[in-house]
């Protein structure tokens, strides 16, 4: 019954959120590349290499689900050289990191509309042997009809945070024709087993392997170093650079006003601001204007002047950006929602401050704070008033990025575990 419910308010579903959807691809750009895509339309040359490869599925919806697929996918083809990968991610800027990052071992589409017709279609062209999910994205026609044609369908990293696990014991008989299809669900914590044994998720389905996402001994690649390119647009050596990553509406002129804070006790500071979604840049940059503040784009060729603000208006790069900090605030956490990722940072040996909204990041934000591996900040003043404390004295510095390295050792290892899993179940 759920699923004849599903499909047969789906399309209606899809003809309502139609519009605002659009609007939105417009306004990021990059919409038009492989959208056909979306509908299991495939260029000839991609179709030919689908009949050729015994495939498995890994979906991503966005850029921090895509980075951890990498990283499995990085310790899988390390173990299994033959193995090809279809990679697919939902957001254009997911497809377009992936497109810049393929590798000729796995290939990066875009997510099918999760339309009965389509989704069959994309199966029947890719006829891939095994489907991975990273974290929460369970799309129903993709997973029943995958499981239909008896393939494996695991779910890794899998991400409760508290907000998803009230909505999901909600909706727990809606979820359970889904999550039974599940072939075996990877937990980040073993305190999310009682979840998913509601959902229908037995003990012999669920294994605790950890967060790939927090794996400190996850390989990280070669790392670019930017600290040239601020040489080269004006930033001298000794400049204390606040760097906020990921940010969201409404917290780069709370990060303005805390600069201009801070510059009271170090004039030199500068402060590089890298926007959860780079097209927003104009509009930060308006923002900005009546601040007094001189904010350039990382793209932008320098006029020989430093600017007080540095816009990163790249994908990709926030990771290595971090090695150019002296102090890291995490964005999406004081004006967004939920807060964004704090493992690059600490993996950087960078000192994090956040808002009080890292919903998203429950666990590890409280072991951050229980340890001293973090602070928390919540508002401008208190934003600029820690960054001084941290500019001032690197032994406080350094004993913040100990204690948060510490904080990343009972997921160290993640990402083997996982791998191994995922071995379990390819055929």
């Amino acid at each position: 019954m759920t699923r004849f419910l599903y499909n047969l308010l789906f399309p209606l579903a899809l003809v309502v959120v139609l519009p605002g959807y659009l609007g939105r691809m417009f306004r990021r750009g990059g919409f038009r590349g492989d959208f056909g895509q979306r509908f299991a339309r495939y260029a000839p040359g991609l179709r030919e290499r689908f009949r050729h490869g015994e495939w498995i599925w890994v979906h991503a919806v966005s850029v921090g689900e895509l980075l951890i697929a990498l990283k499995l996918l990085e310790e899988l083809h390390r173990r299994n050289p033959s193995w090809q990968f279809v990679v697919s991610s939902t957001t254009s800027t997911a497809h377009a990191l992936a497109v810049g990052r393929q590798q000729d071992w796995w290939v990066p589409v875009y997510t099918p509309v999760d339309f009965a017709p389509v989704v069959r279609c994309a199966l029947d062209l890719v006829r891939p042997r095994a489907v991975i999910l990273t974290e929460s994205e369970m799309w129903p026609n993709f997973v029943w009809q995958a499981a239909d044609r008896g393939l494996p369908v695991m779910l890794v990293n899998a991400r409760v945070s508290p907000r998803s696990a009230r909505r999901y014991r909600r909706f727990a008989r809606l979820l359970r024709p889904l999550t039974r299809r599940l072939a075996a669900v990877g937990l980040q914590e073993a305190a999310h087993a009682g979840l998913w044994e509601h959902l229908g998720v037995g003990p012999e389905r669920r294994h605790v392997t950890g967060s790939v996402k927090y794996d400190p001994a996850a390989a990280r690649g070669e790392a670019r170093d930017f600290r040239p390119l601020l040489g080269h647009l004006g930033f001298r050596p000794g400049d204390p650079v606040l760097l906020a990553g990921s940010t969201h509406e409404g917290e780069e002129e709370i990060l303005a006003d805390a600069l201009l804070a801070l510059r009271a006790r170090f004039p030199a500071a500068r402060l590089v601001i890298a926007p959860r979604h780079v097209e927003r840049t104009n509009h930060i940059l308006a923002r900005l204007a009546p601040t007094g503040l001189r904010a350039a784009r990382r793209t932008a060729e320098p006029d020989g002047t430093a600017p007080d603000v540095l816009l990163l208006d790249t994908t990709g790069e926030l990771r290595d950006w971090y090695a150019c900090a002296d102090v890291v605030f995490i964005g999406k956490s004081l004006a967004g929602r939920g807060g964004q990722n704090p493992v690059e940072a600490i993996l950087a040996g960078r000192p994090v401050l956040f808002g009080p909204s890292m919903e998203n990041f429950a666990s590890l934000r409280d072991a951050l704070l229980d340890n001293g591996g973090a602070r928390e900040v919540r508002d401008a003043g208190s934003l600029a008033e820690a960054a001084a404390i941290l500019l001032a004295s690197p032994d406080q510095r350094e004993a913040m990025t100990r204690a948060a390295a510490a904080a990343l050792r009972a997921h160290q290892g993640a990402t083997a575990r996982t791998a191994d899993l995922v071995e379990q179940f390819v055929p």
